[in-house]
C-alpha cells in the first residue's frame, strides 16, 4: 500500500509501541496466572496489526461466522467460535475454522452438538451479576438472552460440553469488585465447574489500565484455576488495545453561534459509533488552554458532536487534531453514512514511520449498497 510521513486524513492510526505495551502486560498475566488470552475481534479486528498481537497472545474469538474465519486465517492460535445464535448454514463452515465451539444455550447445544463432534464444545452461563450501570451493555440485564442462567438444566448436559464461557464484565477496572464477582460466579455454578475442563472469563476486564493491580489479578486466576482443575482463558478486547490508535482528522471550517464550533472530516456516527450510542465525550487534547470550543462531525446528524474542548489557541481551518483511544469498538462499526470519506487505516511502527495500510475510496461505498 502508499507510504506517507503525513497521511491524508481521516486515518485511524494505530501506535505499535503503544500497542506493545498492552502486549507486554497480557503476556505478563499469561506467564504468572497460567491464562491463555484470546484477541475479542468483536473489539478489534483490524488484521494488520495481528503480526504483534499473535507474538503475546494465544489466538481470538469471535461472536459470528465472519470474525471466526477471520480469526483463522488472519490470527492464527487457537480460535473459539462464539454466537448468539448460530443458523443451519453457518454452523458446519464455524466447526470447520474453530478449534473450540461456544453455543449460547441448551437448545443451540443439543441441537448442533453432532455437527461440532471434531472440536471442544462449551455453553455459555449468565451468572446474573456484571460490572455494567448502562443497560444496553449489561451482559446480566433483567431477561438477558446471554447465556445460561440454572445451573440445574446445565447438568444434564454435561456429557456434550468441556468447558464454559462466562462474560459478565463491562470495562471493569475495579480489581475489588471482579473478585466479587468471582466469588459469586463460584458459589452460584461450582458444580458445574468442577466437571469442567476450561472456563474463560471472557472481556471487559480492563486489567492493562494504569494501576490495574496485576499480581493480585494473576494470583485470583491461578486460584480458581487450581481450586477446579481448568484452564483458564481471557478474551481482552478493549484492555488488548486501549490507548494505542488515534483518529487523525483536520478541522474544515468555524462557526459561532453563542459557542465556538468547529467543524471536522469525521464524524462520530460513521468513524466512532460507541460515542454516540453511549453518549461518550471523545478524548482531545489535555483540556487545557483558554478558548473552548464544540469540535462537530460533518454529516447531517444534529448531534454529530465529538464534545467540548479547551485549546491553547482558536482553531482555524487546516489545524489537525487527534481524538485518543480510537482502537477499540471503533474500526469494526465504522459505517458509510452520509457516503463521508472512509478513514484509511495506518501504521505506526516503533521507529516512528508510519506505513497506510488501506485506503477506501468511492468504489468501497458503491459496492457497500446494490
Amino acid at each position: 500500500m502508499s507510504q506517507a510521513l503525513e497521511p491524508r486524513t481521516p486515518y485511524y492510526l494505530i501506535d505499535k509501541a503503544k500497542l506493545l505495551r498492552n502486549m507486554e502486560k497480557i503476556a505478563y498475566v499469561r506467564e504468572k496466572s497460567g491464562a491463555k488470552a484470546l484477541l475479542a475481534l468483536k473489539c478489534f479486528a483490524t488484521w494488520s496489526a495481528f503480526d504483534l498481537m499473535r507474538e503475546h497472545m494465544d489466538g481470538t474469538t469471535s461472536s459470528s461466522l465472519n470474525e471466526v474465519r477471520l480469526g483463522r486465517q488472519r490470527f492464527g492460535g487457537e480460535t473459539h467460535a462464539y454466537s448468539v445464535a448460530w443458523a443451519d448454514h453457518e454452523i458446519d463452515e464455524a466447526v470447520s475454522y474453530a478449534d473450540k465451539i461456544i453455543f449460547n444455550t441448551i437448545g443451540q447445544l443439543e441441537r448442533f452438538a453432532g455437527n461440532a463432534q471434531g472440536i471442544a464444545r462449551g455453553l455459555r452461563l449468565n451468572p446474573g451479576v456484571s460490572s455494567s450501570t448502562f443497560d444496553l451493555a449489561d451482559p446480566a440485564r433483567p431477561f438477558s438472552r446471554l447465556g445460561e442462567w440454572d445451573a440445574a438444566r446445565v447438568l444434564p448436559v454435561m456429557d456434550l460440553i468441556s468447558g464454559f464461557m462466562i462474560h459478565n464484565n463491562c470495562e471493569n477496572g475495579d480489581f475489588a469488585l471482579f473478585d466479587r464477582m468471582l466469588t459469586q460466579i463460584e458459589e452460584k455454578f461450582g458444580e458445574l465447574l468442577k466437571r469442567a475442563s476450561w472456563v474463560s472469563l471472557g472481556g471487559g476486564i480492563h486489567f492493562t489500565g494504569e494501576g490495574y493491580p496485576l499480581e493480585a489479578f494473576c494470583a485470583r486466576l491461578k486460584r480458581f484455576s487450581e481450586s477446579y482443575g481448568v484452564q483458564v482463558y481471557l478474551e481482552p478486547g478493549e484492555a488488548a488495545v486501549t490507548q494505542s490508535a488515534t483518529l487523525e482528522v483536520t478541522v474544515l471550517d468555524t462557526l459561532y453561534n453563542g459557542k465556538h464550533l468547529a467543524m471536522v472530516d469525521s464524524s462520530i456516527e460513521a468513524h466512532m459509533l460507541d460515542l454516540l450510542i453511549y453518549r461518550e465525550k471523545a478524548q482531545i487534547g489535555d483540556g487545557t488552554g483558554d478558548h473552548e470550543v464544540m469540535i462537530c462531525g460533518k454529516s447531517c446528524l444534529a448531534g454529530d458532536v465529538f464534545g467540548e474542548f479547551r485549546f491553547p489557541h482558536p482553531l482555524k481551518p487546516g489545524d489537525r487534531l487527534s481524538v485518543l483511544n480510537a482502537a477499540g469498538y471503533t474500526m469494526v462499526k465504522k459505517n458509510w453514512f452520509n457516503g463521508v470519506a472512509m478513514p484509511s487505516i495506518a501504521i505506526r511502527e516503533p521507529d516512528g514511520s508510519i506505513r497506510v495500510v488501506r485506503e477506501f475510496g468511492y468504489a468501497d461505498y458503491e459496492s457497500s449498497l446494490s
